[in-house]
Order: C-alpha cells, then sequence, then structure tokens
C-alpha cells in the first residue's frame, strides 16, 4: 500500500467516525441503528416481505434467541436476516474480495434490556472503508440508500 493510499483510507476512516457520532453511543462504529415501534419477529417479518418484494435474495433468516434458548442460554428475542443482491455487492467484490465476510448484507432486530426493539446493520460506507474499497462510489450510494429506505420502510409507525 502506497502512503498516499494509507493516507486516504485513514481520513475515509476518521470521516465515517465523524459522521457515526450521531449514532447512539454504546453503538459499534459502522452500526446503523433505528427504533422499530414492532416486536423483534414483526420487524424482521416486514423487512423480509420488503426485500422479497424488491426480488432480492433472501439467504437466511436466523433467530438468535430461539436458538440459544435451545441450547439453556437466556437471551431476549434477537433476529437476523440475511440477504443480497448480486448487482450491487459483488462490485465491491471486484474491488477487494475480502468484502465477502461482510457480505451478504446482515440486518439484526433485537429487543434491549428496557424492552424496545432496534434494527441494525453495517453501514455499506462502513464495509468500503474496512476494506480499503475507494473505487466503487457509486455502487456504494446505491446500496445505502437502498438499506435506508428498505429499513426505514421496515420500522415505519403503524
Amino acid at each position: 500500500m502506497t502512503q498516499g493510499t494509507a493516507m486516504r483510507n485513514l481520513f475515509m476512516a476518521v470521516l465515517l467516525m465523524l459522521a457515526f457520532g450521531a449514532v447512539r453511543a454504546d453503538d459499534p462504529r459502522g452500526l446503523v441503528t433505528k427504533p422499530s415501534p414492532w416486536s423483534v419477529s414483526e420487524t424482521i417479518d416486514r423487512l423480509e416481505e420488503l426485500v422479497r418484494a424488491k426480488g432480492i435474495t433472501i439467504a437466511l433468516r436466523w433467530n438468535h434467541g430461539e436458538r440459544a434458548g435451545q441450547v439453556g442460554i437466556p437471551l431476549r428475542p434477537t433476529e437476523l436476516l440475511m440477504f443480497g443482491n448480486p448487482k450491487l455487492g459483488s462490485h465491491l467484490f471486484t474491488s477487494r474480495q475480502s468484502a465477502g465476510i461482510d457480505l451478504p448484507m446482515k440486518v439484526l432486530a433485537w429487543e434491549d434490556k428496557e424492552g424496545r426493539v432496534w434494527l441494525g446493520y453495517n453501514d455499506p460506507r462502513w464495509i468500503a472503508a474496512r476494506h480499503g474499497i475507494d473505487d466503487r462510489d457509486e455502487m456504494i450510494g446505491r446500496m445505502s440508500r437502498a438499506l435506508d429506505g428498505l429499513t426505514d420502510r421496515a420500522v415505519a409507525k403503524p
């Protein structure tokens, strides 16, 4: 990696950290979170329906709470939906194949200790910065807008 590339990556990382300062203080870096008025299962049901309606492939739906309960570990409701659109995500792979560790996209719904439900996902811009992808801005923007729109609709109030 050249010194110029390293500086550009550092600059992107700093910008991302500043951009995510508005996200809840207890959120990990790069995680976009949104409150949901629905239960965890209803939130994921709504998202799954929206994703399917867009023709996006569902890779997995995983109920962490249920699975933990099966082995005697108590866990508040927590569910994951993994889905992908190769027309968008594959562009990240052609820049850096290591992005495959973060794709397909995953969206997690969970109930916190106060009984509030949250929906969260890794921001595609954070994924790009993590992997040093600086040549796919258009695709990353499209992914970000699509995820933002889908998740906004999934958590929309009745």
